[in-house]
């Protein structure tokens, strides 16, 4: 393999956020749904997701930025090759004809690689040399994440599958799907892992399990109280405002919240707006006549008078 930096187009210093950033960019450029039968593209997708997969083993990379292993993961042995002709007619041809030995005819040295490609070659027939996770992008409204649902996906792989989104998945949230990511040598495949980003919604918004929003009501509703439709992650219910209700008033729906373990859930926590009618004369000069005679100091209620 080539050297996992240059093939991500990263520096050495970079940290592993900034590795985890280039192979993404990069594999979102080169998905085989984006670039069909180009095998070029195929071949790069295949690089980058080898070098990520490097350089995300922190131990790998240590051991690599220090010199001790090459980018295939083998270890490096310094070389004690001879110099000169007299073995093998030609110098250091010994090995060099399309071996794929990457050192000269060191008898140690060559031993050494065999070795380790038996050894790799043993791990891959019984199961082992598992291949790298590949990661993906997932966006889902507010009221899947919260209430649950199955989503169907591209994998970067190109094959496609459903995901089920459990109840109460938060944004930023990782699903992982087992045997889904990139396969192996010969081994097992790895990990599909889905990172969730949840939408905004126009309003709601989530306190643990809680689902929180706040609804208008009129004057009529919020003085002589009244049945009024609120909505909810499961759909519209049938909500009772007392009457004297003000602006602040916060009224529970219980168990109309985000599911969660156990078979709990949280609920839906309203809290009631009171909206005046827009410029109307009649009401306005209603409240004229009303107000010297029954006039109140909202903020010396509150403390602030």
């Amino acid at each position: 393999m080539k050297d996992p930096y240059q093939v991500l187009g990263v520096a050495r210093t970079a940290s592993d956020d900034d590795v985890k950033k280039a192979y993404r960019a990069l594999a979102r450029e080169l998905h085989p749904d984006l670039n069909p039968g180009d095998k070029r593209a195929e071949e790069r997708f295949k690089e980058i997701s080898a070098a990520y997969d490097f350089l995300s083993d922190s131990t790998k990379r240590a051991q690599y930025d220090a010199g001790e292993i090459d980018a295939t993961g083998a270890a490096k042995r310094r070389s004690h090759a001879r110099s000169g002709a007299g073995k093998g007619g030609g110098g250091r041809s010994g090995f060099g004809f399309g071996s794929g030995f990457p050192f000269g005819d060191n008898a140690d040295d060559i031993l050494a690689e065999l070795m380790r490609r038996r050894d790799r070659g043993r791990a891959q027939a019984t199961g082992g040399g598992r291949g790298p996770d590949i990661r993906h992008s997932l966006t889902v409204s507010f009221i899947d994440a919260a209430a649950g649902a199955a989503k169907r996906v591209t994998l970067i792989s190109g094959r496609t599958v459903d995901v089920r989104i459990p109840p109460g998945t938060t944004d930023g949230q990782t699903l992982r799907l087992k045997g889904q990511g990139q396969a192996g040598g010969g081994g097992e495949a790895g990990d599909a892992l889905i990172d969730i980003k949840v939408e905004s919604h126009p309003f709601f918004t989530r306190r643990d399990l809680d689902v929180l929003t706040d609804l208008p009501v009129s004057v009529q509703e919020a003085v002589g109280g009244g049945k009024v439709t609120v909505p909810t992650i499961a759909g519209k219910v049938t909500l009772t405002v007392p009457p004297g209700s003000n602006t602040g008033t916060v009224l529970r729906l219980k168990g109309r919240g985000i599911a969660g373990p156990g078979g709990s859930a949280g609920d839906q926590l309203v809290t009631l707006k009171v909206v005046l009618p827009d410029n109307d004369a009649e009401f306005k000069a209603l409240v004229d006549k009303w107000g010297p005679r029954h006039g109140y100091d909202p903020r010396a209620k509150a403390g602030m008078g």
